[in-house]
């Protein structure tokens, strides 16, 4: 891959990401065809060439016209992704309907599922506009898999769907509804309100599903929406960025999705709680690079490495440059400096304090990505290890009104730096 900090966005650029959608499975996972299938692959249309009408000038001369531009392509990227680290086992047939908040319009929509640590078996699938208690506000549209209504993969595969005709405007919040067995990428906190799950085939039914409210994400790892091309962001970090706040929490109020909220672009969140560099490096290929069409990656990440054994600043250093190794080809770097940490839950708390002072002093000086100062709008004047009050709720984890303040300093760095 070439080395671009941004999407170039004419038909050549587009013609390539399109060819290459599709859903991407870790090294060695297979999905079976018949009863299922792997993930569909998207070709563009081959792009017209208009001629340039000639031209009678007054003096009887003629010359060739400037031919209009051609119209924007259109190509899939990200309204919705999440990664899913941990593991659900249903061992029967069962229904999931997940209610998930799109950040990108567009007119068709194609989902790739992820299984968990063993073999996922998806009988059916569903997409619809999400109603209230359950239901569905419209009449659900099927997914298919390579042209069948299901499949069967194995351990951390990644299933994308055919794309389907379904419209979506930014925010609107729909419903996917599966009917699966077998192990199921999940997440680690409950963050989605008004999602629920049902011992049973109901993936159709357009009713409330009853059941039991589920709110851990599952099953569903990216929705792409195709529409026109534009700026889509996906954010890199840990319990902070997927909006860890107490033990129920809504992914609406977390930081990546106010900022979408402001720009009015996707902002994929692929936080997950209790994730450090070396995990994140590790997963990397599947749950971020597996995307198509984002342009720009913000990392947020090591609070959880500060004080580990064997962990220096140096070693900090290198691991945040691995994962800029990693990226750069894909994306526009943006990092944050770590917040305030007013207490720790492992290691030397002094240790702690000295290695994120040097660690965020280090940030602010490389130049491989742009610098967000999250830690200059938390902390409070006279103390960089404390939160400025309201803005944390136990001494690690930012607040609602924290991320609040972080996503406006996002968004006023990327009004400022990154053109929009």
């Amino acid at each position: 891959m070439g080395l671009t900090k941004a999407l170039r966005f004419g038909w050549v650029g587009a013609l390539g990401l399109m060819l290459g959608c599709g859903g991407v499975e870790e090294p060695g996972a297979e999905a079976s065809l018949g009863e299922g299938s792997t993930d569909s692959k998207v070709t563009a249309p081959a792009p017209s060439l208009e001629a340039a009408p000639t031209l009678t000038l007054h003096d009887g001369r003629t010359v060739q016209a400037t031919p209009p531009p051609a119209p924007p392509p259109i190509m899939f990227q990200p309204g919705f992704h999440q990664a899913l680290r941990e593991n659900t086992y249903a061992g029967s047939l069962t229904t999931y309907r997940m209610r998930i908040p799109m950040g990108r319009a567009g007119s068709r929509v194609r989902v790739t599922f992820r299984s968990g640590d063993g073999a996922m078996t998806l009988q059916r699938a569903t997409v619809a506009k999400a109603g209230a208690n359950g239901a569905l506000a419209s009449a659900p549209v099927a997914l298919t898999f390579n042209g069948h209504a299901g499949f069967t993969a194995n351990a951390r595969a990644l299933v994308t769907s055919d794309p389907v005709d379904f419209p979506v405007g930014f925010q609107d919040e729909v419903a996917i509804s599966f009917e699966a067995k077998g192990d199921i990428a999940a997440s680690l906190i409950q963050a989605f309100p008004g999602s629920y799950s049902r011992s049973g085939s109901y993936a159709t039914t357009q009713g409330a599903l009853g059941g039991q409210t589920w709110e851990y994400a599952l099953g569903v790892a990216t929705v792409d929406v195709e529409g026109t091309p534009g700026r889509a962001f996906v954010t890199i970090g840990d319990s902070i960025t997927e909006g860890y706040i107490d033990t129920r929490n809504d992914t609406r109020n977390a930081w990546p999705f106010l900022v979408q909220k402001s720009l009015g672009l996707p902002v994929a969140n692929s936080g997950v709680s209790g994730q450090g560099f070396w995990d994140a490096n590790l997963q990397l290929p599947q749950e971020v690079l597996a995307m198509q069409g984002f342009t720009d990656c913000i990392v947020l990440l090591g609070t959880n490495d500060l004080a580990s054994e064997g962990i220096t600043v140096e070693k900090l250093e290198q691991r945040m440059t691995q994962l800029f190794d990693q990226l750069q080809p894909r994306c526009r770097l943006w990092v944050s400096t770590l917040l305030p940490k007013e207490k720790t839950n492992y290691g030397d708390y002094e240790v702690v304090k000295s290695q994120r002072v040097e660690f965020n002093a280090w940030l602010r000086t490389q130049t491989r990505a742009e610098v967000i100062d999250l830690e200059a709008v938390m902390r409070q004047p006279g103390n960089v290890h404390l939160f400025l009050d309201g803005l944390e709720v136990d001494q690690i984890h930012p607040s609602m009104e924290g991320h609040r303040v972080m996503a406006a300093e996002v968004v006023r760095v990327l009004k400022a730096k990154g053109g929009l």
